[in-house]
């Protein structure tokens, strides 16, 4: 039986082609995963099928849901099947919920409208023990939940109705790996539980081996190649798809540290502690406060590469803040080379920051952007002067001169983040902060910016502290990572040693729960571990 048909699915934007000849079939509890560069047109194809294409899009071929010839329906009848017999679950939760109803009514009104003979409260507190979330009321609102919570709630509303194909749009991007790995087996549960189709959007390869029946590579809005997953893995035939598991494997070729430098610390956090009060009162009538950043201490040498990694909440941003100067202590220090953190120090330290594009204004050019840290400088320089360090700079980062004039939208998203690299440098900073650098990028822009740190290790000396969810790309870029769980340092040592051997729970819990692409070799041995129960 088949669930969903695709065949020839193409589609005009603006007399631009943006899909060309897309054929697909999936099965009632099959899950298909669609991989492939940012604009190869995963979201256009998914979009095409749930009938929300931008306004002006033309359309042709045919998609088929159980009879019903979707690009067909009218608005009306599209309406019924979203949320029916369709469900969606997009990247970012935040924005696909209501900030100012509260999670529970989200819940019964798309019961409500789409099945109006049942009890929607009760449903959605069964609902909501179905995804995990049976301890948390449904008076809270989404900026009450993390962000793994938030996900959560979102899927209780797109399986409300037991649909019979669920699309879900890269919904782990965001996310740390433990709760990434908990959304992962929640999804696929539930595939197997109703014998839903699951169509899944990604760009991480390691994601689509664990969770994927079959594999559709996309490029330039055509499926290139497609396959059950570990056939697939085992026997590529498009150069596109091998250039992705080449870089999904990519080894960044750090330059050796200076033994010199090291014995020179430049950052010093010495027993950093960091509180905010909460809105409840403990029982003497005291405000509580919670404690983000509890007693932290460590230390960067000059060059040397340090990668903090740990769960959403943690404390990650909260110590980035502090370090940055941008939050007080309540107890402990900062020194910059052994001074007190003050307003010279800061000038010392740049940050690049996971979004480039919301930290850009988009009505300055390149030039006025990268300027912006020039403000922190004495004396900065003028006229010819500052053209040619922009021009230097940009080159260092492996843009030209030219891209000087341009605005932050002409650019794509691996060339945005190589300008947020070419502002925080263009001061010769002595630390560089990367929070959440290349989280959001795909995987081959994601190597290029990976190698571009790794030349500029080369060539400026420098010395960073990397932040990420994404395990192997810490393990890849650093020489010594920290471990937070709970606003403390867990776990510190040499990358490879925290890694291969570590001694925390909760850096084993970490490790064990992060997506692992297969070898090549492994998955010529291995038989198709997801075979769908084809109902």
């Amino acid at each position: 039986m088949t669930l969903l048909n695709v065949r020839n699915l193409g589609v005009m934007i603006h007399k631009t082609d943006v899909l060309r000849g897309i054929n697909f079939d999936m099965a009632p509890g099959e899950i298909v995963a669609i991989t492939g560069e940012s604009g190869s047109g995963k979201s256009m194809t998914a979009l095409s099928i749930m009938g929300l294409l931008p306004q002006g899009a033309q359309t042709s071929g045919t998609i088929d849901l159980m009879g019903d010839s979707l690009l067909t329906l009218k608005e009306r009848d599209m309406c019924r099947l979203r949320g029916g017999r369709m469900g969606m679950v997009f990247q970012e939760p935040m924005t696909a919920l209501n900030p100012v109803q509260n999670i529970g009514r989200q819940i019964e009104e798309h019961i409500y409208l789409h099945r109006p003979g049942h009890d929607a409260r009760d449903t959605a507190i069964k609902l909501m023990k179905r995804v995990g979330l049976q301890d948390v009321p449904l008076t809270r609102y989404p900026h009450e939940l993390s962000g793994g919570q938030r996900q959560r709630v979102v899927i209780a509303i797109a399986i409300a109705c037991s649909p019979k194909l669920l699309i879900a749009d890269e919904p782990t991007t965001a996310l740390d790996v433990t709760t990434q790995a908990q959304i992962l087996e929640l999804l696929k549960r539930l595939a197997r539980e109703d014998g839903m189709g699951l169509l899944m959007i990604t760009h991480d390869l390691a994601v689509v081996a664990e969770m994927s029946d079959r594999i559709l590579v996309m490029k330039d809005g055509e499926i290139v190649e497609d396959g059950p997953t570990w056939s697939l893995f085992r026997n590529m035939q498009h150069p596109y798809t091998k250039a992705l598991f080449a870089a999904s494997r990519h080894k960044v070729d750090l330059p050796a540290l200076d033994p010199a430098l090291l014995s020179r610390p430049l950052l010093q956090v010495q027993k950093a502690v960091r509180r905010y009060p909460v809105a409840r009162r403990n029982l003497l009538g005291r405000r509580r406060r919670f404690e983000a950043v509890s007693d932290v201490t460590f230390t960067i040498n000059a060059g040397e590469r340090i990668g903090l990694v740990g769960e959403s909440g943690c404390g990650k941003s909260t110590l980035t803040r502090a370090i940055l100067g941008l939050e007080r202590l309540q107890k402990g220090k900062i020194l910059v080379w052994g001074k007190p953190l003050g307003k010279a120090e800061r000038r010392k330290m740049q940050v690049v920051f996971q979004d480039p594009f919301g930290s850009f204004n988009p009505r300055h050019k390149v030039e006025r952007l990268i300027c912006e840290p020039f403000h922190l400088v004495k004396d900065a320089p003028l006229g010819l002067d500052r053209r040619e360090i922009v021009a230097e700079t940009l080159l260092a980062v492996g843009l030209t001169p030219e891209d000087a004039q341009k605005y932050p939208h002409q650019f794509s998203g691996g060339q945005r983040q190589r300008i947020a690299i070419a502002r925080a440098l263009i001061t010769k900073p002595e630390l560089v902060i990367f929070d959440e650098a290349v989280s959001a990028l795909d995987v081959s822009i994601r190597a290029q910016i990976l190698d571009l740190i790794a030349e500029l290790c080369r060539s400026h000396n420098l010395t960073y502290l990397f932040i990420s969810h994404d395990l192997s790309v810490v393990r890849s870029v650093t020489d010594r990572v920290l471990v937070m769980q709970g606003g403390k340092i867990v776990e510190a040592g040499p990358t490879e040693q925290v890694f291969n051997a570590p001694t925390h729970p909760y850096t084993q819990t970490l490790i064990a729960a992060a997506p692992r692409l297969p070898d090549v070799q492994d998955a010529a041995a291995q038989e198709t571990p997801h075979e769908p129960d084809l109902v």
